[in-house]
């Protein structure tokens, strides 16, 4: 039985039909890529997930717990956290401010400072930066931030919503030798990038949306031999 297994989903921003019947699943350990053009429906998807939005069919569910109806916070406490796109930092906190807002769900001190010594572990940058008001760091802290905010839930399932976007190369390539790390240490992962090249590297299956619709399938290896995803997403 997958993780997470979405099922049938349809979103919707009032009157737009965001995602249409979209079913995806993602087993324990695996990283599972969405790609597609702007606009259609990766980060619907996320939201649908996460809670933030509201699918008006369907299901979603987490080693078979229905999640649909549950609110945004409660998603967390079952272990499925997001990242989410353009970081939304709390920019007038400090840093370890923000990593201790990560952790609104536990109440365990000691977990809390095992987490917080495998966050800093990570990204060595923001023990440096600890004091430091968030909103000033640089746009790659800022996405170490982030991501470093949501393992302070000790995610079962992290969803990362286009980590790489506004960084410099250097920085991009940073941010997914963590998501391997992550990866390698067991923890599964969702991911929604606007680079496809690097998301089909990183993970291990894909799905392809269009215009809020499941197009596509199959392994990222198969995927970077499409025809249509190397025209499309690839640029060749």
């Amino acid at each position: 039985m997958p993780m997470l297994e979405v099922e049938g989903i349809h979103t919707y921003y009032g009157h737009i039909h965001a995602l249409r019947d979209v079913s995806i699943s993602v087993e324990e350990g695996e990283i599972v890529t969405i790609i597609g053009a702007n606009g259609a429906g990766k980060s619907t998807m996320l939201k649908s997930t996460s809670g933030l939005l509201r699918p008006r069919k369907g299901s979603i569910r987490l080693n078979n717990e229905e999640l649909t109806r549950l609110k945004p916070h409660q998603i967390v406490e079952k272990g499925v956290v997001q990242v989410p796109e353009g970081r939304r930092i709390f920019g007038t906190l400090t840093v370890m401010e923000n990593l201790d807002m990560g952790a609104f769900i536990c109440n365990d001190s000691q977990k809390i400072k095992e987490n917080l010594e495998r966050v800093v572990e990570l990204f060595p940058r923001l023990k440096e930066r600890g004091k430091q008001v968030a909103g000033t760091l640089s746009g790659g802290e800022q996405q170490m931030l982030a991501m470093g905010r949501a393992l302070m839930a000790n995610p079962k399932m992290l969803l990362l919503d286009e980590p790489s976007m506004g960084l410099a190369p250097v920085l991009v390539d940073d941010i997914f030798d963590t998501i391997r790390q992550l990866h390698a240490e067991g923890t599964t992962i969702l991911l929604v990038e606007q680079n496809a090249r690097l998301a089909l590297q990183v993970a291990s299956r894909g799905y392809v949306l269009q215009s809020g619709s499941v197009v596509l399938s199959d392994s990222c290896e198969n995927l970077e031999k499409d025809e249509m995803v190397r025209q499309a997403y690839l640029g060749e």
